[in-house]
């Protein structure tokens, strides 16, 4: 489990994540699935391709979207608790939490 301050320290990433993911945007559809919208705040942590910043922060590409899901939907019930994840999550929609895990599935495996 990643130390409260590796977390912390996530939330001073989030603008970072915001400029890595506008850049990471220029690329053509035809190389990747095209990001939802709220993929912005995950890209501070778990990278703009799904790959995590650090080793505190887990992969999402290439992730099942029913793990995804339930996941995420966990952390926003309080069912599964993390200090920045139960935040993020209770700011997503049923719908966002789906396009989300659906995008995180069709970027597959990726190498770090």
């Amino acid at each position: 489990m990643a130390a409260a301050s590796d977390r912390r320290a996530a939330w001073g990433r989030w603008r970072l994540g915001l400029a890595l993911a506008a850049a990471c945007g220029a690329a053509s559809a035809a190389e990747a699935p095209k990001a939802p919208p709220k993929a912005v705040q995950c890209a501070a942590c778990h990278g703009p391709n799904g790959i995590g910043t650090g080793p505190a922060f887990p992969n999402l590409a290439g992730q099942k979207a029913d793990y995804l899901v339930k996941a995420l939907r966990d952390f926003r019930s309080g069912k599964r608790q993390d200090e920045v994840m139960s935040v993020m999550a209770k700011g997503l929609t049923s719908e966002e939490i789906d396009e989300l895990a659906q995008y995180y599935e069709a970027l597959g495996q990726q190498p770090k």
